[in-house]
């Protein structure tokens, strides 16, 4: 598959974008194709070359992160599919971020969390885990953004709860790491009385966790 083969054969049913991924990562050179197929009129084409992109850049984050400010576009997209994606790679591509180029969008960034949607904020909270242990330097304020997804704006509480879980399983990342364990703590200890069982599983196994480490420092 050459350079122009790639979009055609993306709007094809049949064409796996795991494929393409792998084809691409041995042949970088097809790369720009990709970028061109993300403004594509074809959602089959337009999405499977976000599909992609965020295989690469989890796979091989320094062949994307040259196209950083790309994402970073890519973050305001009005297209929800197109803005997901970008959280991700934009997330892989931290571990890659030599230049601190997220330091520098990393209010917008989180301020995705802000947007009344739970899949949105799901996708900025499921990736701050991963930032927070590529990017040290970061690790205090991205606790502080986690800690207020209490108040964040989200359609029903369950939708709260359901995200909540998520910054627990966030936290959990880089627990170690974190320099205020005293303001997390409570934070999750707030949920052992949470309405969704799920979430209040996942409180009392987090506390567990400390509890066990604790008693064997």
């Amino acid at each position: 598959m050459e350079n122009a083969d790639i979009l055609s054969g993306l709007a094809k049913k049949e064409t796996k974008a795991e494929d393409i991924a792998e084809r691409v990562l041995k042949k970088p050179g097809l790369l720009p194709e990709l970028f061109v197929g993300i403004s594509s009129t074809n959602p089959r084409v337009m999405f499977g070359s976000a599909k992609i992109l965020r295989t690469i850049s989890e796979k091989d984050p320094n062949m994307l992160y040259s196209r950083i400010d790309f994402f970073e576009n890519l973050l305001h997209s009005e297209n929800n599919i197109l803005k997901w994606n970008a959280i991700d790679i934009v997330a892989n591509l931290t571990v890659a971020d030599s230049l601190n180029k997220f330091d520098r969008f990393f209010s917008r960034f989180f301020g995705h969390l802000y947007e009344g949607s739970l899949i949105t904020a799901s996708h900025v909270v499921d990736n701050s885990g991963r930032i927070a242990l590529a990017k040290p330097e970061l690790q205090d304020k991205i606790t502080q953004e986690l800690l207020k997804v209490e108040e964040v704006p989200l359609p029903t509480e369950e939708c709260r709860n359901i995200l909540i879980g998520k910054t627990m399983k966030a936290f959990d990342a880089y627990y170690d790491k974190i320099k205020d364990k005293d303001k997390v703590i409570s934070f999750v200890k707030r949920q052992l009385n949470n309405s969704r069982r799920a979430t209040r599983a996942k409180a009392e196994k987090f506390l567990k966790k400390i509890e066990k480490q604790s008693m064997n420092i």
